[in-house]
């Protein structure tokens, strides 16, 4: 009987650097989606405040250490990096995710740019800061998208698509590698 081995989407992708931005595989952690009942955001929000969060407003997240409340669509969002507290399953329905989605980084001057060649965003630090985040399409793919710096990003995508938006962001990088080089 064969035995199977847990690996990253992005086993064996090594950080990619261009123009002093990297894009790198993200850690992945526990992931699992929250979605408030009808009715029940107070108790949800009473819920998420062991943890030191609440539900966000669309197009944010809740941080509280190393635990996140990441938007993610009308009434969901990913709880990232923490198991959920005691009484949340009973005022929202719970999902884990954490074996569904891939994380990559995109950190560095040229990151927004890179980023706003396949999705359809003004990702630009005026229009996007620290803490935002949308979920949009990276060209034919859906991914949940935050900014996490000034100059840095992280990308959720579906398991199953990390190595073609890894391969879209590769591109964009090197794409704008070679204008830079040639101008």
């Amino acid at each position: 009987m064969p035995e199977l081995i847990a690996k990253s989407a992005l086993a064996g992708f090594a950080p990619l650097t261009r123009l002093d931005t990297t894009l790198a595989k993200g850690q992945t952690l526990r992931l699992t989606s929250v979605a408030p009942w009808p009715g029940r955001m107070a108790q949800v929000n009473d819920a998420l405040g062991a943890l030191g969060l609440s539900f966000p407003a669309p197009n944010t997240q809740s941080v509280a250490g190393s635990a996140r409340l990441v938007w993610t669509g009308r009434d969901q969002a990913f709880l990232v990096g923490a198991e959920a507290p005691e009484g949340l399953a009973a005022h929202a329905a719970l999902t884990d995710q954490s074996d569904g989605w891939a994380v990559l980084t995109l950190s560095g001057p040229a990151a927004a740019d890179a980023l706003m060649r396949p999705v359809p965003l003004d990702l630009r630090l005026a229009a996007f800061p620290p803490g935002r985040t949308a979920r949009a399409p990276l060209n034919h793919m859906q991914a949940i998208l935050t900014r996490t710096g000034t100059q840095a990003f992280e990308v959720m995508v579906f398991r199953s698509m990390a190595r073609t938006a890894w391969q879209e962001l590769a591109e964009a990088l090197e794409v704008l590698a070679a204008r830079a080089k040639a101008g």
